[in-house]
């Protein structure tokens, strides 16, 4: 399980939101398996004035929320991949930051049940 918060200026990335999302999916189906169709991304994105950052106007912020269970090398793994992916978009790595937040599966609620009871058709702990 994986969800991915996207944060950046509108002018910038609505536009590129496809593009964005795209480059972001095929890092986590490359390097964490998660299936084609498991696609969660919220944008939330901004105003100029409301994004307050010492970066380019391109800055972006992904959070991705995600059960625990990945190794280190995984998620390093997924961390390259998606400055790689960015790249293409002419997104320079100093404009990037990224964020793994995991939780426990016993937290969360997913389709009326706690996560833990969930059967998935992936792995998480790769």
């Amino acid at each position: 399980m994986a969800q991915v918060k996207i944060y950046g200026r509108r002018d910038v990335w609505a536009p590129r939101r496809s593009a964005l999302s795209d480059a972001i999916h095929a890092a986590l189906v490359e390097t964490w398996g998660l299936p084609q169709e498991k696609r969660f991304h919220r944008f939330l994105l901004l105003d100029a004035e409301d994004l307050v950052a010492p970066r380019s106007e391109q800055y972006l912020v992904v959070e991705i929320v995600c059960f625990t269970g990945r190794s280190p090398q995984a998620r390093r793994a997924l961390l390259a991949a998606l400055y790689a992916n960015t790249a293409t978009l002419g997104l320079d790595a100093e404009d990037l930051e990224i964020v793994i937040l995991e939780s426990p599966p016993q937290n969360w609620g997913i389709r009326g049940m706690p996560g833990d009871e969930l059967t998935l058709s992936y792995r998480v702990d790769v």
